[in-house]
């Protein structure tokens, strides 16, 4: 393959590297192993070009991106989601975006990456600092070597927020960390024998898979449960 063809565009598409940096200003840890993994994975169908170069459509990064977020915020498995994009949930597009191509050139690598001091957090999250330092005495949030708290700690913190409405305290938690760590310590036992150093993205892959299942199934114990106590 030369240069000239990797740079050959298929109108209104995009390169790899590109819808990497483009969805990292939502998902920062995505990578191009990563977009390849769920490729393979048939969650998405980027057109070739006559040398073998991806070329991404809208579609294919909406669809990307629907595929992130379901798995970051759902914590589905992929085999759920790809069996509620074939049932027609798909990504919704922007309506600026619709009926053009896509623009290399508002690429801004890392932009979007979540990094809040403690009073930030608060604020987002609608808790007090003391609350939140009581959050972190529990490790339930912390912070990253650089002083901040990223997008874990936002999505942690947001979620006891509206607990918090309910009149949960940050004492009331630790049971989430016992059972957190009870957890993580059968998902790692789990992973052990996928765990190939040449082959990192499928076994971070394998770990998010193990975890979403793990979710499930902790979900659908409590709902059976209060429904259970609801008919007593």
């Amino acid at each position: 393959m030369t240069s000239s063809d990797a740079a050959l565009p298929v109108a209104g598409t995009i390169s790899i590297g590109e819808v990497q940096s483009l969805l990292k200003r939502e998902f920062p840890d995505v990578t191009i192993s990563k977009i390849r993994f769920l490729e393979n994975e048939g969650l998405v169908a980027p057109e070739r070009t006559p040398s073998g170069y991806r070329r991404f459509s809208q579609f294919d990064v909406d669809r990307l991106r629907e595929v992130l977020r379901l798995q970051r915020d759902e914590y589905l498995p992929l085999q759920v989601i790809r069996e509620q994009l074939a049932e027609g949930r798909e990504a919704a597009a922007p309506v600026a975006a619709a009926g053009r191509g896509l623009d290399p050139a508002d690429f801004r690598p890392g932009a979007g990456r979540v990094r809040l001091t403690r009073t930030e957090l608060a604020e987002e999250c609608g808790l007090d600092e003391a609350f939140v330092r009581q959050l972190e005495e529990i490790d339930l949030v912390w912070a990253t070597p650089t002083g901040h708290y990223d997008e874990d700690a936002l999505a942690i913190a947001t979620v006891v927020g509206r607990l918090s409405a309910y009149g949960i305290e940050a004492r009331h938690l630790r049971p989430f960390r016992r059972s957190t760590e009870r957890d993580h310590g059968l998902v790692d036992q789990m992973v052990t024998p996928y765990k190939n150093a040449r082959d990192r993205t499928r076994e971070r892959e394998i770990v998010r898979e193990l975890a979403a299942l793990v979710v499930q199934l902790h979900a659908s114990l409590l709902r059976a449960e209060l429904l259970r106590d609801g008919g007593r």
